[in-house]
Parts: structure tokens; C-alpha cells; sequence
């Protein structure tokens, strides 16, 4: 079953652009307001600009990163290629380690919404294996359903933000709350970092480089595509949330568009948002189990993870043994764990992976360069700043989570 080729170039810069979209608008946009709030309050605005402004560094130091080398695994590749094998074991570790939680509590949002009760854990996993089926049998049915998933979340947020505004009509003056600096700088840059998790997605683009054809020129071009149209929807939604809820509000409630939907007039929309979250949850979990599994690729076939995952299925060009054993994992975790509260240690993860691609970028020769090595010491200064806000358990889990990787790497390279 082992196939010695790469995977095939079937992705165009439109299909890229909707699998980074597909990442960014998921359940995130529903959720990670909330967490945001509860640090920062309305400071959770100047939160949102900063992790716009770290995300756009890390975009640029992938893009031309990405552009050298157009192979899956994204900054796993880049750190081995730039500084080291370290390096890039230490973001592919946290890529992996830290996504899968992501794509188990995806899974389990996608559930909470969409089951009865009871029967959250049996739909995850259903979830799971359906979406996993889908990547299995190649890269274009990934790329077909993505954009089905993309229009459905949009259209939700479409209906959620006219509902919100044509019903009671929101006040601007609920906006400001206490103040944007009520928080303190802390809590804004613990929101930033809490936010940065709904970003992250654009990396799915740079770690299916292998996938997308003329990928010099359409990976950059993709990224900064789905990161400027991720960034305009979030703003919007953030105004609207404040505006409706109130910042107190936002944080008072595990899904805030559905709740300032309910409040208003226009309450009958309140079951399009749901099932618009729902399906967001499904979008971002099938992107999760594809960058996973093209990452997890990358690292097997320099056995920083078990060989035996380097496998390419000679019909459908995937990583098919990568993508099996992760959906397995995920569903395990499903079956015995709720991770809906993993953003922190999830972001902790990432931050970590594009501090490593902002290093690896800023090491580039100027005939590599695209971009200012400016962007790069700022990317890699925000994300170790951010890092260090996050709330202290998440940043302890992060902890042992690297911890944990380095002790496998040097077990491993002893033997």
C-alpha cells in the first residue's frame, strides 16, 4: 500500500484560500469570544488588532517560507530546514500534539450542538470518522466539502449579524463597557493570545503545500487572501457581540452570537446561528484532520514520528495511514475526554510553531526574502509574549506537553 511519490498538486489559490477560510471562520468565531471577554472585556477590540497584527507577521513569515519550500509540513519543514532538526521536531510536536486536541474538541462542540442529549460523544465520533473518510479518498472531495461548509458558516453568520442589528437594534454605547483598558494591558494581551487561536488556520494552507499547484505563487497569495477576509469577519462580529451583550454579557455565555440573537426581536434566527456553529465545527475539524495528517507525514518521513506514517495511498495521493491513526486518536480522546475548553492549550501549541517559522524566516538570504525582516522579530516577539499571558493552565499543559516530546526525541535518538 506504501507509495515512495508525494502527494499530488490538485489544489488551485481559490481551493487554498477556502481551506484557510474554512480553518479561521470555524467554531471559533462562535467561541472565542467569550474567553476574549472574560480577560479583557471591550479591551477584547484592541485584543483582536493585535492578534490580527501577530497573525498577519506569521502569515508573512509562512508565506515566504512556503514559498522556498512547497512540501508538507509547514514549519516543521521550515525550522529542519532553516535552523535544525530540533527546531523543526519542536513545532511539528506542538502542531500535532496541540491540533488534535483541537480537532477533538471540534468535534465535540460540532456535538453539542447537533445531538441529542446523551448522545454528544457517539455524534463526535461519527463526526470524525465520516470527515476522515472524506480526506481519505483525496485531497479534492477535502477541498469539495470544505467550500460547501464555508458557505454554510457564512451565510449563519450573515443571518446572525442582520438579525442582531435589524432586531432590537444594538447600542454602540454598550461597546465600550468599563472602558477598553479596564483590564489592563494583561488581560488584552491574554485575549490577543486566546483570539490568536481562531487565526491560526492559514498554516492549514502552508502545510498542504505539497497539494497546490504553482505553489510559490498561490500559497502566499492564498494566505493573505483567507487571513484579510478572516480578519474583516471576526471585527464585525466582535462589534456586534459588544454592541448587543455588552462585554459582561459576551462573557457571561458559552455562545454569544446565538445569545445576542435571542435578545433581539428577531429571535427565530437564533436556530440558524446554532446550526451555523455546528457546521463550522465541521469545517474546522475536517481542516484539522487534513493539516494534521500532512504534518504528521512530514515528520514520519524523517522518523520523528513512527516511519510506518509516511505511507502515500497509490489511488488517492494521501497520507491515508497518517490520517486512519489520528482519526483513532481523535476518537479516543472523544470517547473519554471533553476538550471544549483546549483554546489555550491549543494556542500555546501554535504560538510556539510560528515562533519557530518567524525564526526560520528571519534566517532566509535576501534573494529568498519576500518580506521585511522587521515582521519576523515582531511575529517572534509576539508570540513569545503572548505566550507567556495565557492563562497559567494552559501554559503549564504547554509545558509538559514539549516537555513530554523532548524526552520521546532524545529516548529516540539514543536507541
Amino acid at each position: 500500500m506504501s507509495n515512495p511519490q508525494g502527494l499530488a498538486r490538485r489544489l488551485g489559490t481559490f481551493d487554498a484560500v477556502v481551506i484557510g477560510l474554512g480553518s479561521m471562520i470555524g467554531a471559533g468565531v462562535f467561541a472565542a469570544f467569550t474567553p476574549a471577554a472574560s480577560a479583557a472585556g471591550s479591551g477584547l477590540l484592541i485584543g483582536l488588532v493585535i492578534a490580527s497584527a501577530v497573525a498577519f507577521c506569521n502569515a508573512t513569515s509562512s508565506a515566504q517560507l512556503a514559498a522556498a519550500y512547497p512540501t508538507s509540513g509547514g514549519s516543521y519543514i521550515y525550522g529542519r530546514e532553516r535552523l535544525g532538526p530540533w527546531a523543526g521536531y519542536l513545532a511539528g510536536w506542538g502542531f500535532v500534539i496541540g491540533k488534535t486536541a483541537s480537532a477533538a474538541a471540534m468535534a465535540m462542540t460540532f456535538a453539542a450542538y447537533a445531538a441529542p442529549p446523551g448522545w454528544e460523544r457517539p455524534v463526535a465520533i461519527a463526526a470524525v470518522v465520516v470527515l476522515a473518510a472524506v480526506n481519505y479518498h483525496g485531497v479534492t472531495r477535502t477541498a469539495g466539502l470544505t467550500r460547501i461548509l464555508v458557505l454554510a458558516v457564512l451565510a449563519a453568520l450573515a443571518v446572525g449579524v442582520a438579525a442582531c442589528w435589524g432586531g432590537s437594534a444594538p447600542s454602540p454605547a454598550n461597546i465600550p463597557g468599563d472602558g477598553l483598558l479596564s483590564h489592563g494591558w494583561y488581560g488584552i494581551l491574554q485575549s490577543a493570545g486566546l483570539l490568536f487561536f481562531a487565526f491560526a488556520g492559514y498554516a492549514r494552507i502552508a502545510t498542504m503545500g505539497e497539494e497546490v499547484r504553482d505553489p510559490r505563487r498561490a500559497i502566499p497569495r492564498a494566505i493573505g487572501i483567507a487571513l484579510g477576509i478572516a480578519v474583516v469577519i471576526y471585527a464585525i462580529i466582535a462589534v456586534t457581540l459588544l454592541a448587543a451583550l455588552g462585554p459582561d454579557g459576551v462573557a457571561a455565555t458559552p455562545t454569544p452570537l446565538a445569545a445576542a440573537v435571542g435578545a433581539g426581536t428577531l429571535a427565530w434566527a437564533v436556530p440558524a446561528v446554532r446550526a451555523g456553529a455546528a457546521v463550522a465545527s465541521l469545517g474546522a475539524l475536517l481542516a484539522l484532520i487534513a493539516g494534521l495528517g500532512r504534518t504528521t507525514l512530514a515528520m514520519a518521513r524523517h522518523h520523528d514520528l513512527p516511519h510506518w506514517l509516511a505511507a502515500v495511498h497509490p489511488r488517492y495521493r494521501v497520507p491515508h495511514r497518517a490520517e486512519v491513526t489520528l482519526a483513532v486518536v481523535i476518537c479516543v480522546i472523544v470517547a473519554f475526554a471533553d476538550l471544549r475548553g483546549a483554546i489555550g492549550f491549543s494556542s500555546f501549541g501554535v504560538l510556539i510553531y510560528y515562533l519557530v517559522a518567524n525564526i526560520a524566516a528571519f534566517t532566509q538570504p535576501a534573494e529568498g526574502r519576500r518580506y521585511p525582516k522587521a515582521l519576523q522579530v515582531f511575529g517572534a516577539l509576539a508570540c513569545v509574549v503572548l505566550v507567556s499571558t495565557l492563562p497559567p493552565l494552559s501554559a503549564a499543559l504547554g509545558v509538559l506537553m514539549f516537555a513530554a516530546g523532548i524526552v520521546l526525541r532524545v529516548v529516540r535518538l539514543k536507541r
